[in-house]
């Protein structure tokens, strides 16, 4: 059954920039810290001679809806996936029984709050790896809304798992803000992703271009659905929402070359989140839960609370965990970066455990 709402609330707008401040190192943000290749700088900084005329996302959309094999009218833009969000919580508001499965990014939640819905929770449980059992969804509930693979947790649950969700009469938002950080042997492509999923009902899918491609400030991200249902939250839109960079962006990050490219940097990710991993097991009292897929690790340490401000104090900064609903003080996010950065974490965060 869901949970319901504690009286003392976790909060929900907090994010990982926050944690971040000058002189640290950031392992509380997952976006990846590279300079953007040339291919995608290059488009981007052309718009700049170019911004006298109102955004034209038609290009775009195309672009996109090629790279998911979809038509362009099942593709909306957004600025940032977190747009995407308010989209639906402001288009949907007929919606009477909305579930958010949680541990996840609190936007989701945040967002329908904020709107007025009614918010039920489905915690999963970290016994059990954080799996999801489809059956712990009520059956009428008509809007659910998980990530995949989720922040903070890391896990990339089964394509099949999620698709188990999607029924007539219920909106199924999938959150793939990270999708593109995953990999798995033999398979060319993101595994358990459903973008290109056309025959599930009420499905939306939810993109980002931010993480891999270090664009959080310049906000892009698009939703993939049925064209009914997007025209619903394009109707709720601001006009224009989109920037002209963040357009030429969307339509660099579509190509085969940025394909081929996210593909190799997934690659090198998940080395460097083994690596991270196996450090991370040298240490007595520190558990990291399953088998993270995505660009951040999700540790459980007693006194996390404590140690995440001491390590602060030492120059790194970490994101928090008691901010997520289902997760507590005990908890603590690490981004994945290179095996250098891991290194010297690690040696940090032994020496923080036993001052």
């Amino acid at each position: 059954m869901p949970e319901p709402i504690a009286a003392s609330e976790p909060d929900l707008t907090h994010h990982g920039d926050v944690e971040v401040g000058d002189g640290l190192i950031d392992l509380a943000v997952n976006v990846r810290q590279a300079a953007p290749p040339a291919w995608l700088a290059g488009p981007i900084a052309a718009t700049l001679t170019d911004l006298a005329r109102y955004p034209d996302p038609t290009a775009a959309r195309a672009a996109v809806a090629a790279r998911h094999r979809r038509h362009p009218n099942e593709v909306l833009l957004t600025a940032g996936a977190a747009e995407g969000f308010v989209l639906i919580a402001q288009a949907l508001r007929g919606v009477r029984r909305p579930v958010v499965v949680h541990p996840q990014f609190t936007e989701p939640e945040a967002a329908l709050r904020a709107a007025g819905h009614p918010v039920e929770r489905v915690l999963l449980d970290p016994a059990d790896d954080f799996r999801l059992d489809p059956s712990r969804v009520p059956a009428d509930a008509d809007l659910v809304m998980i990530g995949n693979p989720t922040n903070p947790t890391s896990v990339l649950h089964p394509a099949q798992t999620l698709a188990a969700l999607a029924r007539p009469g219920r909106v199924l938002v999938v959150d793939e803000a990270f999708a593109d950080t995953t990999i798995a042997p033999g398979h060319p492509g993101e595994p358990e992703s459903l973008a290109e999923r056309r025959d599930l009902p009420g499905l939306l899918v939810l993109r980002s271009l931010t993480k891999t491609w270090g664009l959080a400030g310049l906000r892009i991200g698009y939703l993939l659905g049925a064209p009914e249902l997007l025209t619903r939250l394009a109707a709720v839109q601001p006009l224009w929402a989109v920037s002209t960079p963040a357009l030429a962006a969307a339509s660099a990050c579509a190509t085969a070359v940025a394909v081929q490219a996210e593909r190799a940097i997934a690659a090198d990710l998940a080395a460097d989140r083994d690596h991270l991993v196996a450090r991370l097991a040298d240490l007595q009292g520190v558990r990291v839960v399953g088998r993270p897929a995505s660009a951040f690790v999700l540790l459980h340490l007693p006194g996390a609370s404590a140690i995440r401000v001491a390590l602060r104090e030492r120059g790194w900064a970490v994101r928090r965990g008691d901010t997520f609903p289902g997760l507590g003080p005990d908890w603590l996010r690490v981004a994945v970066r290179d095996r250098n950065t891991t290194d010297a974490f690690i040696e940090v965060l032994r020496e923080t455990m036993e001052a």
